[in-house]
């Protein structure tokens, strides 16, 4: 496998003029209680101590960014992902058929996840995939350089961790999702994550095993889709389990530099037998330059 990344590839634009904030929700922003400190997170990561956090008005994507909507980047840039520079990506190997998955590299860590060659997004489970029957789903295999390549190309970027969590909570306070605390109420599933035994089996009985579409299940208070579980989403942040004990809390935008960047969300992998990271305050992060099969992004853009 390779260590390095390959060269970036030059992004031109798709277009002049405004910033594509269709699809966007407007926030007004403001003081919010961040970070969680209840004891079912993961003391490593960093969520807590609960803390004031102040920031100003943003717009967020109301979804994640859909395999249509790369598709269209990839068409009118030509852009080539680090999946397809690296030439394989990870792929959950329960998805994969017997020959591809005895030949695929297992994750020592986490022995669920392939290296599969020729897995990027338009190959999701590798050779033979395909995302004609997910347009509508979000954009897995992307890194986050290619999803920063992606917001330059729009005109917009990604957002801080500190207005994602805002945006995520949609008004509530202290909750540990973003509809409340209880993860099923009434008996409804609100989000797509693993159900069953894992890694071995997924029931699927939210109705899906892999990734939804963006629209699935209902929104939250701020009209923000599918912000637990789903995929995992980039935020623009470098990682730091402890940067903000002394950090900003006005606008907060990570530490000047590091080794991995912050993702929040959670995915259709997250179970609560050893990953309970679909809450709203969990964090965790992977290296820019990583792509999987349960991580996308979604845009943020600043008022005009």
């Amino acid at each position: 496998m390779p260590v390095a990344a390959p060269a970036p590839v030059p992004v031109r634009a798709a277009r002049a003029g405004e910033p594509r904030t269709e699809g966007m929700v407007g926030l007004p922003g403001g003081t919010f209680l961040m970070g969680d400190e209840d004891g079912t997170g993961f003391p490593a990561d960093g969520e807590g101590p609960v803390r004031e956090v102040t920031v100003g008005p943003f717009l967020i994507d109301a979804c994640a960014v859909t395999n249509a909507r790369f598709a269209e980047f990839v068409d009118a840039t030509g852009y080539v992902t680090e999946a397809e520079r690296f030439g394989w990506s990870h792929v959950y190997a329960g998805f994969l058929p017997g020959p591809l998955r005895r030949d695929s590299p297992r994750v020592d860590q986490t022995p669920w996840w392939c290296a599969v060659q020729g897995a990027y997004w338009r190959q999701p489970e590798g050779p033979g995939s395909t995302v004609e029957d997910r347009w509508d789903h979000p954009v897995v295999h992307v890194s986050w350089h290619d999803a920063d390549a992606f917001c330059r190309w729009a005109g917009v970027r990604l957002p801080t961790e500190a207005e994602w969590e805002y945006a995520a909570r949609g008004g509530l306070t202290g909750r540990r999702y973003p509809w409340g605390d209880e993860l099923t109420p009434g008996g409804r599933h609100m989000c797509n994550i693993w159900q069953g035994t894992f890694p071995a089996k997924n029931t699927g009985e939210d109705g899906y095993r892999g990734t939804a579409p963006v629209t699935a299940y209902e929104p939250n208070g701020f009209g923000l889709y599918n912000v637990s579980g789903n995929v995992w989403e980039w935020c623009a942040d470098w990682w730091s389990p402890d940067f903000h004990l002394t950090g900003p809390r006005v606008d907060p935008q990570g530490p000047p530099k590091g080794e991995a960047r912050v993702i929040r969300g959670g995915s259709y992998m997250c179970h609560d037998s050893y990953c309970t990271r679909y809450r709203v305050a969990a964090r965790t992060s992977n290296t820019p330059d990583s792509s999987t099969g349960h991580t996308g992004f979604r845009c943020a853009a600043s008022p005009a």
